[in-house]
């Protein structure tokens, strides 16, 4: 027993060390919990031989996975992607895997080998490409969203791919493993429902088990949570659904089938049930934590005397397989008009193998399909490939993505044509609503954007703009900065705001400068810089939502707007002292301590000031104020606020 505490010790330490630690670095988990192995395992020998049988328990995470993924397959969703999924999607898995398999065709392997070995490198890195793309903010991208459904297509295509591999069983690999079956079966009866029975036989029992799954899934499963989450007891709906996880890939092995397919079918049947969502949470920590330990198995087995003897064909195979995916889906990028940067991003983000390529390796071991010594090399090749990923999102960042900026930016200023009373730098979300109210206030306004994107689609809707960086006083000089009365800056980059507030104050000091800040600092630099007014982008439509919260929560709609007011008045009664504070620590880091010292007094103010004004019946900024019919706004008592 004390083994496997310490056991346990080792893989959740590496596990809390390295997964947290690759992320800040940007590698993603995936490859955290690949080099905690590593770590544990071929370098500091703490593990050992428990990682096979590990590995085996810990395979059932992918059970969980494909669970996970057919819960989040709406039908209606998977009509909707029809066209990329099989059409994107399914040229990539088809063309990569024949690509892949004519290669090793060609280097003499075996046929049934060689399209084993092209599934496996068909397959991309779902979960480091989807967390790089959420960490990046490129999933609404359009690379990220032909990328994404790409990545489904896989994790579907593995389901058939389970299916099939089986079926490539070479004789040879069969006839060695009949022996040390043998020899274990001696020691432990395999149960199987199947085993025995007439071909015919085995067509209904199986057919009957995929029957069980979907009608038992579709009207079983339905009272079956309805009864458990009536106990109101999160751990017993925590064991139902283990159960019936468990209990389908029981089955599944039962009549020789994969589990992993019947787990995906039932996650497909209850994509639509009300429970849907409380199984995700549920089963989702058990999913991520067998894993990670999943991968870190992976890594514990890497043979680094396999590595060092084919250091050479191992790296080879791995630059061939990224530039032959790459190779393809830039093809298939042309192909369905994916443009421009998004055509890269495309690309080498799903270049890399998958993990999906360690559970496919593992099952055509176990199904005698491919050579153990193969395997390692094959396992090493997928393990390397996904180690690169991140070089290639920093290829993309740093090498790609500028060009693609400056071909789209490097076309000549507009021809200012006009002038006007205003000036607007940045047409963005902001700048939009500054420029409607002022013109349509009658004022005439000059707007100036950096973006060609933007000011096209602003001229699509009748909205007069120029193409043009508003920092570049040749620009501003144009547009009749030196007759104009006002400038508003409402760039989305905050050093060159603050770089353009300066000039501008410098240089046309008569020039009114209203300009737009991200934060409390942003706001304090443009201060320095000279601006006239400053105001946080969110500041005041914080305030604004703040104010129908507390209505929402059963606060009177008047007193909330008397709350509301007094936030903002002693948030402006405090500015220029929290300004003067912040301009001592700005000057000298050593000021650090009494700006936050500043900050905390200026909440244990608001703090009191909300207390002393709950006992006065008016204020002065209350007065004239109007508030709406009270049936209009208490929604909720404030017991019942209390409970939601």
């Amino acid at each position: 027993m004390t083994a496997y505490f310490i056991q346990a010790f080792i893989y959740l330490s590496a596990a809390v060390i390295a997964v947290p630690l690759a992320k800040r670095l940007g590698l993603g988990s995936v490859l955290g919990y690949l080099i905690a192995g590593v770590v544990i395992g071929p370098i500091a020998g703490l593990v050992g031989s428990e990682t096979s049988t590990l590995q085996h328990f810990a395979e059932f995470g992918v059970v969980m996975m494909l669970f996970l993924v057919g819960l989040e397959l709406e039908p209606r969703m998977l009509w909707n992607m029809r066209h990329k999924l099989i059409g994107l999607g399914g040229l990539q898995v088809g063309l990569s895997t024949i690509v892949v398999m004519g290669i090793a065709f060609a280097f003499g392997f075996n046929w049934s080998i060689a399209l084993t070995v092209g599934m496996v490198f068909s397959l991309s890195s779902t979960a480091i490409v989807l967390q790089t793309f959420n960490e990046k903010n490129l999933t609404k991208t359009e690379g990220g969203k032909n990328a994404f459904s790409v990545l489904l297509f896989q994790d579907i295509a593995v389901i058939p791919m389970l299916a099939l591999i089986p079926l490539l069983a070479l004789p040879e690999l069969i006839e060695k493993a009949q022996s040390a079956a043998a020899t274990a079966a001696q020691k432990h009866e395999e149960i199987s429902l199947v085993a025995g029975l007439p071909g015919w036989a085995y067509g209904i029992v199986v057919l009957l088990a995929i029957a069980i799954v979907v009608v038992g899934g579709h009207y079983l499963s339905r009272p079956l949570f309805r009864y458990v989450a009536s106990s109101k007891l999160r751990e017993i709906f925590t064991a139902a659904a283990l159960m019936l996880v468990i209990g389908i890939a029981a089955l599944m092995s039962l009549v020789g089938l994969s589990p992993a397919l019947g787990t995906f079918l039932a996650g497909v049947v209850l994509a639509n049930s009300e429970f849907r969502h409380e199984l995700e949470s549920v089963i989702e920590p058990f999913k991520g934590l067998l894993l990670g330990l999943f991968f870190i198995t992976v890594g514990a087995g890497i043979n680094f005397e396999v590595l060092a003897s084919n250091a050479g064909p191992v790296m080879a195979m791995t630059l061939g397989v990224i530039f032959i995916k790459a190779m393809v889906l830039l093809l298939l990028a042309m192909i369905f008009k994916i443009k421009n940067s998004d055509r890269w991003l495309f690309a080498l983000s799903l270049a890399q193998a998958g993990e999906f390529g360690f559970v496919l390796l593992s099952y055509t071991v176990q199904n005698h399909v491919i050579p153990v010594d193969l395997a390692q090399i094959l396992s090493l090749v997928v393990a390397i490939s996904m180690f690169l990923t991140p070089g290639l999102f920093i290829l993309f960042d740093k090498v790609i993505l500028p060009r693609y900026e400056q071909t789209e930016n490097t076309r000549e200023p507009d021809v200012i044509d006009e002038k006007g009373t205003v000036i607007i730098a940045g047409v963005g979300r902001f700048g939009q609503i500054v420029n409607r109210l002022l013109v349509t206030n009658g004022f005439k306004t000059v707007v100036l954007d950096h973006e060609a994107q933007q000011v096209e689609n602003l001229r699509k809707i009748n909205t007069k703009s120029f193409y043009g960086d508003a920092t570049q006083p040749d620009l501003l000089h144009t547009a009749g900065i030196a007759e104009a009365k006002m400038l508003v800056i409402a760039i989305d980059n905050p050093d060159r705001a603050v770089e353009l507030t300066e000039y501008i104050k410098h240089t046309y000091p008569n020039v009114i400068v209203l300009a737009r800040a991200f934060d409390r600092s942003s706001l304090y630099r443009l201060r320095k810089a000279g601006a006239d007014f400053m105001v946080s982008e969110t500041f005041h439509s914080a305030l604004q939502l703040g104010k129908h919260a507390l209505t929402k929560l059963g606060v009177h709609p008047f007193k909330a707007e008397q709350q509301r007011a007094i936030f903002f008045e002693t948030e402006m009664a405090h500015k220029d002292t929290l300004y003067e504070s912040w301009k001592m620590f700005a000057e000298d880091d050593k000021h650090l301590v009494h700006y936050r010292d500043m900050f905390m007094q200026l909440e244990e103010t608001l703090s009191a000031a909300m207390k002393d004004e709950r006992y006065r019946s008016f204020s002065k900024m209350e007065r004239g104020w109007t508030p709406p019919p009270k049936e209009n706004h208490t929604v909720f008592s404030k017991s019942e606020a209390d409970e939601a």
